[in-house]
């Protein structure tokens, strides 16, 4: 796995706002926030993404992220938008794991949701969740 900036700051290398810390994880603010309190928490275990973060990082990493909203929250969020972004046509930047933990307040005017849209067919919908199911039989 390449050498990230998040690898960097995991060795503490170069600086972070490090707002929590234990063995499995590390949570700091994100140098170009989308609001103030917006965290970055990644696993301490080299990862590319979610699609090959081991089982044994993946629920520290949860609990973490929850840890993270709720202290958001209690210094003021209304509510958080958790975002991981994987692989580079979802957006992925930092190829290593990480999630988004943003603030939110009520017309905070940050756009993050989906837009209206049409519902899907039904047979569609069924179509994908056989090849679903099949998969994850």
């Amino acid at each position: 796995m390449e050498d990230t900036i998040f690898s960097k700051i995991i060795r503490k290398e170069i600086p972070a706002e490090i707002v929590y810390e234990d063995v499995h994880t590390l949570a700091f603010l994100d140098i170009s926030p989308n609001a103030p309190g917006h965290t970055l928490v990644i696993p301490k275990e080299p990862c590319r993404n979610i699609f090959d973060m081991k089982e044994a990082s993946f629920a520290p990493f949860m609990r973490t992220i929850q840890k993270v909203a709720q202290a958001l929250k209690a210094v003021g969020a209304e509510g958080v938008n958790v975002i991981t972004n994987n692989e580079p046509a979802a957006g992925q930047v930092i190829f290593h794991a990480h999630a988004h933990v943003i603030p939110r307040r009520s017309g905070d005017g940050l756009v993050y949701g989906y837009p209206e849209k049409e519902k899907a067919p039904p047979e569609e919908l069924k179509q994908m969740a056989e090849k679903l199911r099949s998969v994850l039989a």
